[in-house]
């Protein structure tokens, strides 16, 4: 059995908003090597081109190359985003899934399978956010009602809209998380090249948004074999809506 509507929808705002009263209550200046995102360190930082301490000096590596303004910029505006983007995914669900259950019950299934994959993705980015010291999102609350009654207004207008719904926001999502993958691989090729190491924290993170970026893109299959292209007038409606997330996104890249 799902939980009631309201204490899904209560527990992701709720945890956004400790990410950033904690944020506010301990700033702490970003470690700009490769081998981490915007982490804070205590351990003493090295020359990029000399060896890591307790290791056998190579010619063949040079360390760990500082990141760029750009590339922390770029960083901090994901993981941003992807926090933001997965708590109006998991409200979506939470929205979406007592209207949809209640008319259809053999629903009931795909809508906890794909709330507690979001859920999953929401507590991942909250706490590389926290982590890493990166500023959540100042429209989270905006976001919080927006996302609830897209979820809540789609379900209510039937089951091909409420798929249509989540076919649209996955198709831009999965591009979303294209993007940043490239870019990060872009970040990873660029450092090998030039002979310095890419960090363990860094991998794991390309790693992380991979595997996130595959379940939002079975998320999409999902809606298109539960009839998301019967919606009527299916063009409109995804239309708008990835319009809208596109908007979305790139508000709170930079807010």
């Amino acid at each position: 059995m799902l939980r009631p509507a309201t204490r899904p929808a209560l527990a992701a705002t709720r945890q956004v908003r400790q990410c950033a009263a904690r944020f506010l209550s301990s700033p702490a200046s970003p470690d700009t090597s490769s081998s981490h995102v915007n982490n804070p360190s205590t351990t003493p930082k090295t020359n990029p081109s000399s060896p890591p301490p307790n290791s056998k000096s190579t010619t063949s590596s040079k360390g760990k190359k500082p990141l760029t303004a750009e590339q922390r910029a770029f960083l901090s505006s994901a993981l941003r985003v992807n926090q933001a983007g997965e708590l109006a995914a998991t409200l979506i669900y939470t929205g979406q899934t007592p209207p949809l259950v209640t008319r259809d019950p053999s629903l009931r299934p795909l809508m906890k399978h794909m709330y507690d994959q979001e859920a999953a993705h929401l507590r991942t980015f909250n706490d590389l956010i926290y982590r890493h010291r990166v500023r959540p999102t100042a429209l989270y609350p905006l976001w919080s009602v927006m996302a609830s009654g897209l979820g809540w207004g789609t379900a209510m207008l039937g089951k091909e809209a409420a798929m249509a719904c989540t076919e649209a926001v996955e198709t831009e999502i999965g591009g979303h998380y294209n993007a940043q993958i490239r870019q990060l691989l872009e970040m990873v090729s660029e450092w090998e090249a030039e002979g310095y190491e890419v960090g363990g924290e860094f991998r794991d993170l390309l790693n992380t948004l991979k595997r996130i970026r595959d379940e939002e893109l079975e998320h999409l299959d999902h809606a298109v074999e539960h009839d998301a292209q019967k919606a009527q007038p299916h063009w409109l409606l995804t239309g708008v809506i990835r319009a809208g997330c596109r908007g979305a996104i790139w508000v709170s890249e930079r807010v």
